[in-house]
């Protein structure tokens, strides 16, 4: 028989172990899948230098094998497994690795993360955080005074090539177009133009990074000579997109266009009982302190809907006698009135019928899943299932449809 796991968390960045540490901290029986060694993106940046705590700066390495030992503490456990395929509409989630393993879990948080978009140039992969980088917000102080060059047109490109100017020396733009066309907004590109810091090469691309152990120089390719020409410079970065790492995930939740998980505040996807997290989720700001963030809400809601589901199903659902639920919120007068009333109805019965009482504040989905929109509303199940419904308004209804059960 399958164990089946209170929480499975695709991904082991900053977002999977996040949710680790807060389901494995709420005694919640949690595992993490993980391609490979955990720490996602993160894991590849060298100096990480604005997550709070850490004023003179970290290793993207060792905060996240600082996180994975935080995770491992509380119990989580972390799993060397690529996942193939995944089911996620029943009520036990299954996902499907490639070793041929199948994991059960009462819910799922997806957090299989995002990769910059590679142009495969000589040298971007041996020198990436060591002068290339794809991320000017975490990486722009490391190159003050110094000269870069940006490669992408786009409006992220100019926009990040922008805030770089606030640091750098220069900001060299490399533009596969003809003088003075570029693909970003008009807007964007006649501030870019009036920067008296960066500068432009037309009608060219990146054709290779050079540099021993750090980026020193570069080789740029004019597209319509094929000449090629060498500048020095100290750093590279790349906006030509990012690609989340969602393939897997197409027909399971709702994807945008992009291939992004569409999620609320709360890191609920399409599906019940199924969370995404991390860079893979739509979202304004992609960094590991908004990657963990997430990690930690949709683990916080996970064991919220775990408490609400279980609670109804053995409370309720479960229950050999006839159950009335009144469905009530303690802000509104009349629902506490309709509460004492059906008490002391219930307690002239003797025990016949069971009162169960949802604060429909802390159980929203049970609400809503029974079509609850006007509190205080009362309703009887028997066996498991939703029979009738009564007026809490009205005292002679609720009499005599709770004394004939």
């Amino acid at each position: 028989m399958h164990e089946i796991y209170d929480m499975i968390i695709v991904g082991g960045g900053p977002a999977g172990l996040a949710a680790g540490i807060y389901g494995s901290r709420s005694r919640l029986k949690t595992a993490i899948l993980q391609k490979g060694k955990p720490g996602g993106q993160a894991a590849t940046t060298q100096d990480l230098e604005n997550y709070p705590g850490f004023s003179r700066g970290t290793t993207g390495p060792a905060l996240m094998e600082a996180m994975t030992e935080h995770a491992k503490s509380f119990g989580t456990e972390i799993i060397r497994e690529e996942v193939a395929d995944l089911e996620l509409d029943g009520e036990i989630k299954i996902v499907k690795g490639k070793s041929g393993h199948e994991y059960r879990a009462k819910t799922v948080i997806l957090a299989p993360g995002a990769e910059p978009r590679s142009l495969n140039i000589k040298g971007e992969r041996l020198l990436r955080g060591k002068g290339v980088s794809y991320c000017a917000t975490c990486d722009a102080d490391f190159f003050e005074e110094l000269d870069v060059v940006v490669v992408g047109n786009g409006d992220a490109a100019v926009e990040e090539a922008m805030y770089l100017t606030k640091f750098a020396e220069t900001v060299t733009i490399i533009v596969i177009h003809d003088e003075g066309i570029l693909d970003c907004n008009k807007a964007s590109a006649e501030i870019a133009f009036a920067n008296p810091k960066i500068k432009w090469i037309w009608n060219s691309v990146l054709n290779e990074i050079k540099g021993d152990g750090l980026v020193e120089s570069i080789v740029i390719k004019n597209i319509r000579t094929g000449a090629l020409s060498e500048m020095e410079t100290n750093g590279v970065f790349f906006f030509v997109g990012t690609i989340p790492k969602t393939e897997m995930l197409k027909g399971k939740v709702i994807l945008n266009e992009q291939g992004y998980i569409v999620t609320n505040d709360l890191m609920e996807t399409s599906i019940p009982g199924v969370y995404g997290a991390g860079d893979a989720r739509v979202k304004y700001l992609r960094q590991v302190i908004t990657a963990a963030s997430d990690g930690a809400i949709a683990a916080v809601t996970a064991e919220k809907y775990l408490a609400e589901e279980e609670g109804f199903k053995e409370r309720v659902l479960q229950a050999q006698e006839p159950v009335l639920v009144v469905f009530w919120a303690p802000q509104i007068e009349e629902s506490i009135t309709a509460v004492s009333e059906l008490e002391k109805i219930v307690s002239a019965l003797e025990g016949k019928v069971k009162l169960v009482k949802i604060d429909t504040y802390r159980n929203q989905r049970v609400a809503q899943r029974y079509g609850i929109t006007q509190i205080p509303s009362a309703v009887i199940f028997r066996q498991g299932e939703m029979v009738d419904r009564i007026s809490c308004c009205c005292k002679k209804e609720l009499w005599k449809k709770v004394n004939s059960l």
